[in-house]
């Protein structure tokens, strides 16, 4: 059929329309997810998934460091996280950056050893300088130089990059034990050449959210290294619908009440308690008698670890002070 119709064309179908003999219901084609065989993807659901919730720690931390150190209140949230080429991320980086090259050593010798980037908006940098040197906080925008960064700045921002490379550190190990070590600190983004611009990397997008502003931190972490490091989380924190073997978990409780019969907890007899005024206390000399309330054949409280226990009688055994335990004291 041409794609441009004849005016007699257009008649004869606009009558057929209006006689019924045309379906004018759009046909419902199904929906089809487009799919690059070029780039194909290394992360599953599962394992994104599992990122998302390890950086959703992540931000939770900086959200409580970052309102420190700004001395504002300041939210931190995961954005999106997804797949690209790293020639993708890295052209979308502006020319000024502040970006942190991160050591990431996993401590399972089976998992290769890789680097991460932690990309922060130069705002935000200038930010964190402005409140550090003593800067109030104020409603107004955020002052950005048209400059770079002095070496006193990237002093001062090479400590909050310490700070949080070591709260990444934290939130991987909650699901695997790594190691991470800032190992530099860039601000031109065209000589990062951290991994192949044909890499496949995940691109983890954070916003950092105040009253009066708004800035972003990015984590690129390549997929080749880490798809095996992700892809243990679901074997390591996977639960087993195994029943429990019952003199296995005997065993267990014994084990776990022997060391608890081991402990040391205090037990102290207490005959009376009674409140003097500082003064008298300043004149009590050697032999002075101190009159309690109670009656010296009275029960007295027995405290195990500072609680009341046990009601118990004074008394001597071999020429020694000695308690007697009568009863228990009524919780």
């Amino acid at each position: 059929m041409p794609e441009n119709l004849s005016q007699n064309q257009i008649d004869e179908l606009m009558k057929r329309m209006h006689s019924g003999s045309v379906d004018t219901e759009v046909e419902k084609k199904p929906k089809l997810k487009e799919y690059d065989f070029s780039s194909p993807k290394k992360f599953t659901k599962e394992q994104l998934k599992s990122l998302n919730g390890l950086h959703d720690n992540f931000a939770r931390v900086l959200s409580s460091y970052f309102t420190s150190m700004l001395r504002d209140v300041c939210e931190v949230e995961v954005l999106q996280i997804e797949e690209e080429r790293y020639f993708e991320f890295n052209n979308a980086l502006p020319d000024s950056s502040l970006t942190g090259i991160l050591d990431f050593k996993p401590e399972d010798q089976n998992y290769e050893e890789t680097s991460i980037l932690l990309d922060m908006s130069t705002s935000l940098g200038y930010l964190f300088i402005e409140r550090m040197l003593g800067g109030a906080s104020h409603s107004g925008a955020v002052y950005v130089p048209d400059r770079d960064f002095t070496e006193i700045e990237l002093t001062l921002l090479n400590s909050i990059f310490q700070q949080v490379t070591k709260y990444l550190q934290e939130s991987w190990c909650s699901y695997v034990p790594v190691a991470t070590t800032l190992t530099s600190l860039e601000t031109n983004a065209r000589l990062l050449q951290a991994f192949s611009p044909q890499d496949v990397v995940v691109i983890v997008a954070l916003n950092v959210k105040m009253d009066n502003y708004t800035g972003t931190i990015t984590i690129c972490l390549p997929a080749e290294s880490l798809e095996e490091v992700v892809d243990s989380f679901k074997n390591r924190y996977s639960r087993s619908v195994k029943q429990q073997d019952p003199e296995k978990e005997q065993e267990k409780r014994e084990m776990i009440m022997n060391s608890i019969k081991r402990s040391d907890i205090e037990i102290k007899a207490v005959l009376d308690t009674f409140q003097m005024s500082l003064g008298d206390i300043l004149q009590l000399q050697v032999q002075d008698v101190i009159a309690l309330n109670k009656n010296i054949n009275s029960d007295i409280c027995v405290m195990v670890d500072g609680e009341p226990w046990y009601n118990a009688k004074l008394g001597v055994t071999k020429l020694k002070k000695s308690v007697k335990l009568i009863d228990v004291v009524a919780v």
